[in-house]
């Protein structure tokens, strides 16, 4: 079995968002498309309350895109963004959301940030979307969505971790590139066994 895993195409990481990936809206109908050809679909939402502590506006003296300590490891301080109701949290106006199995919120613990669709970034606390996976028997998944190098990246390595039969569609991707970031996630998915199409 075979499930499209899309990753965060939420207004705020849409072009005139917070967190703005750069034409992030044009892979919207091209994911579209790809609903009708897998045997589920799961949307991943991002979904952070206010206040929280991967935001900048959390830390006295920090501005977007610093890098910090956190208990459970560097963290990168990003803009408010996908603020629990509000708008920039919503899917892409024109995401078919209908399609979907399921809806992951991910990032809603305050003092811990989550990128990937299967663990906080500590690496180790569940977020449930593997024993949902498992249960329908799905093993084969492929990934879209934003933002390549990060919660793409993060997602798609731990799938594989986990066993999961891997390919990260590129074209219906887009990146942040923060330093590099971007060389460094795709070298990570290749090593991981991730099939980068």
């Amino acid at each position: 079995m075979h499930a499209l895993i899309v990753i965060d195409v939420q207004n705020d990481f849409c072009p005139g968002g917070a967190l703005a990936v750069d034409k992030g809206d044009e892979i919207v109908q091209s994911i579209n498309a790809l609903m009708a050809e897998v045997d589920a679909v799961v949307l991943t939402q991002d979904w952070h309350p206010a206040g929280h502590s991967s935001f900048a506006s959390s830390h006295v003296g920090k501005t977007p895109f610093e890098l910090i300590e956190m208990p459970y490891g560097p963290q990168v301080l990003w803009p408010d963004h996908c603020i629990q109701g509000s708008p920039g949290a919503n899917f892409h106006p024109d995401l078919e959301v209908d399609r979907a199995d399921m809806i992951l919120r991910k990032g809603f613990r305050t003092a811990i940030d989550s990128y990937s669709a299967f663990f906080e970034n500590d690496h180790k606390t569940p977020t449930g979307l593997e024993g949902y996976l498992r249960t329908r028997g799905i093993d084969r998944l492929t990934m879209v969505g934003l933002a390549t190098d990060f919660c793409v990246n993060f997602s798609a390595v731990d799938a594989a971790k986990l066993g999961f039969q891997v390919t990260v569609l590129q074209d219906l991707c887009r990146a942040i590139d923060l330093d590099g970031s971007l060389k460094a996630a795709l070298d990570g998915m290749r090593q991981a066994s991730v099939t980068l199409a």
